[in-house]
């Protein structure tokens, strides 16, 4: 199986691309650069896809076209990298996975709150990974599993932070990418996870108190742990991405 390996930016590309055996070798696209790691029967190719959902899913989907042109599409995305946790139940070091990725603050603003744009009629916010590799990853990888928000602006507020928990109660970790990452996917109808390394928490910002580096240390362990589940589940059995399920609590 070949399978993409979608980071925001080159340091948590190389995190995990530390966890995978051999060189890289460099394939450069018209809009997107991968890094491939070669070990048969699956194939890795890892892209620093940019930040912010926009770029992602741009970068995302350029890889995901030329693979499909090519002849070997790819039988999963993964989009990988360090986020913030929300506390207590995600606390500084520890790993996300996402059985829900959403997008946060895609919809409009009323006199009444926030309305997502399904409530106007439009598109998606959730995507959701396959429950069945969700619950052997996180039983390989000790994450917790639970709902990781993909937002435009990093909340750097208590009062923005309790807004989006009392919208999505079942939030854990909020990213840039992830959803711009699974919409890419949908549209190839390609299954997609979402793994994060928490390195800080969501509410006020203190750069201080970030553990960037303990976080891609974390991220690279998770992914060495990963690798196996990836490489032994089954991507030909039935998938249906946007099918709510039950949350598996590791």
């Amino acid at each position: 199986m070949r399978i993409l390996v979608a980071t925001a930016v080159p340091a948590e590309r190389d995190a995990v691309a530390r966890a995978l055996p051999g060189p890289a070798a460099e394939t450069r696209l018209p809009a997107a650069t991968l890094h491939c790691f070669r070990t048969p029967p699956h194939d890795y190719d890892l892209l620093a896809a940019g930040v912010g959902p926009a770029l992602a899913a741009a970068s995302s989907a350029a890889a995901l076209t030329a693979a499909a042109l090519e002849g070997r599409p790819y039988g999963l995305v993964v989009s990988a990298g360090i986020a913030g946790g929300f506390l207590p139940e995600a606390p500084l070091g520890s790993l996300v996975l996402a059985d829900e990725i959403t997008a946060a603050d895609l919809g409009a603003e009323t006199p009444d709150g926030f309305v997502p744009v399904t409530d106007l009629g439009f598109g998606t916010v959730t995507h959701h990974p396959p429950q069945d590799l969700v619950r052997a990853a996180a039983t390989a990888t000790g994450a917790r599993t639970g709902t990781v928000l993909t937002v435009s602006t990093v909340t750097g507020s208590a009062e923005r932070a309790d807004s989006l928990r009392a919208r999505h109660p079942r939030a854990l970790a909020e990213a840039m990418e992830g959803f711009g990452v699974a919409e890419a996917a949908a549209a190839h109808t390609t299954p997609v996870l979402e793994l994060r390394a928490v390195s800080n928490p969501v509410g006020p910002r203190a750069r201080a108190a970030w553990r960037i580096g303990d976080a891609l240390a974390a991220l690279t362990e998770a992914f060495g742990k990963l690798t196996p589940v990836l490489e032994s589940w089954d991507p030909h059995e039935p998938y249906e991405s946007d099918e709510p399920h039950e949350p598996y609590e590791s």
